[in-house]
């Protein structure tokens, strides 16, 4: 497909993007903000000086972005960083990452979507000096304007898996050029080169992986600490970032699950499950109480004093609170695994010294997941059966979990040092 059929697309397109920010706006309201940024409408007052532009995407980017954010700000105290995202999530993510505590630094803004003419308006509008896109979120009209007003564009922490390679091919005649016009292109690993590579981009740079360099916040994992005090002796088991149909699968799978039987036992475990999106919290609850099982909420906690010895199940129903979760679990579940949408990040989780079970879908993370499986503080199963059973075995198992949990923060610290290379080659950009 040539740009031209492509950018056609968009603006035809426009009707049902409007529905479908409409509809996800029933459960997120979020969706019905900020509607002029999404076609780059919107009154822009850019700062003096110099600015970096980084897009994250969504939560996960905004998360990975952390350490490469502070590095900017701490290297340069003179320029100022416009963070963009295409969700509401990543949104709120990074105006509680970075921008209530550096609001003289720092602004957002929706990254448009990828027509001609809002593409243009934005460049034009902001003028940054650089932009630093997160992973591989590429649009080719963005890239074709930015060679058009001299931006250069830096795409960093890029990872592509065989399945998105595929879909890549299929468009080779949109993406290729798109990704010839980057300035740079950093790799997280030589898997994710070589498949970036196919697609007709030569010149990949390797860094490894920024989320080994997410340092966790000391006070969620504290937070997350006094929770587990108020669940009592027993072992908690986090579910983290579920998706949908994943709960349905693991609270069943807890239901059927014989206790655990050993010298040793354990009390029953708390099941703790945190969705990956805010929109299904209600959603979950109400398939927890169908199955019968006593069910406590996180957003309810604060104004709480009892424990929770009386909950099976507690329902992490808040954002920006992954570290608080980790620091109460013993064990995690990684979500997305289960089902096919690829796994959710583990690095959290071995930053947090917490074994990792894994289900057979990790191609989002496939070499860290694979990394960590060797370096044993990971465990994959096929199945949410199997995630459950090995999950209340590892539970019993205090000298197995505990091995696993120092092996996981080896792990995370060995993989370190990401940020400091990814700085070293963005240096000849960033002094332009």
């Amino acid at each position: 497909m040539s740009r031209l059929l492509y950018s056609l697309g968009w603006l035809l397109a426009t009707p049902l993007v409007i529905g479908y920010l409409l509809w996800r706006s029933r459960l997120q309201p979020e969706y019905r903000a900020h509607w002029a940024e999404r076609w780059a409408f919107a009154p822009v007052a850019r700062p003096a000086g110099k600015l970096i532009w980084v897009h994250a995407v969504s939560v996960g980017e905004t998360r990975a972005a952390q350490p490469l954010i502070a590095a900017l700000l701490a290297q340069d105290p003179s320029l100022s960083i416009l963070l963009t995202h295409m969700t509401p999530t990543g949104r709120q993510t990074g105006d509680e990452l970075f921008v209530r505590k550096h609001a003289d630094r720092m602004m957002q803004a929706y990254l448009p979507y990828d027509t001609p003419g809002a593409m243009r308006r934005f460049l034009r509008a902001w003028r940054p000096d650089v932009g630093i896109i997160l992973e591989t979120e590429l649009w080719p009209n963005l890239c074709a304007q930015a060679v058009r007003l001299g931006v250069p564009l830096a795409m960093v922490n890029a990872r592509l898996s065989e399945r998105s390679l595929r879909k890549g091919l299929r468009w080779r005649r949109l993406i290729t050029p798109a990704m010839r016009s980057l300035s740079l292109v950093i790799a997280q690993t030589e898997g994710d080169a070589a498949r970036i590579r196919q697609l007709g981009r030569d010149a990949v740079q390797i860094a490894g992986n920024l989320k080994f360099d997410v340092v966790l916040s000391p006070e969620l994992l504290e937070r997350g600490r006094r929770w587990r005090e108020r669940a009592g002796a027993r072992p908690v088991l986090l579910a983290a970032s579920t998706r949908d149909g994943e709960e349905a699968l693991l609270l069943d799978a807890w239901l059927a699950q014989p206790r655990v039987t050993g010298v040793e036992t354990p009390p029953a475990p708390l099941l703790l499950i945190v969705p990956r999106h805010p929109q299904r919290f209600d959603e979950v609850a109400r398939e927890i109480e169908a199955r019968g099982l006593r069910l406590a909420r996180r957003s309810a906690l604060d104004a709480q004093t009892e424990s929770l010895a009386q909950a099976e199940v507690l329902l992490g129903d808040s954002m920006g609170e992954m570290p608080a979760y980790y620091g109460m679990a013993d064990a995690a579940i990684i979500g997305g695994s289960l089902l096919p949408f690829g796994g959710q990040n583990l690095i959290e989780a071995c930053a947090a010294e917490v074994p990792v079970v894994l289900g057979p879908h990790t191609y989002n993370f496939a070499d860290a997941a694979e990394q960590a499986i060797e370096a044993g503080a990971a465990i994959r199963v096929a199945d949410a059966a199997q995630a459950i059973h090995a999950s209340r075995a590892l539970l019993a198992d205090a000298s197995r979990c505990a091995q696993m949990s120092g092996r996981a923060a080896d792990f995370a610290r060995a993989h370190q040092g990401a940020t400091r290379r990814t700085l070293a080659l963005l240096a000849p950009l960033l002094q332009d």
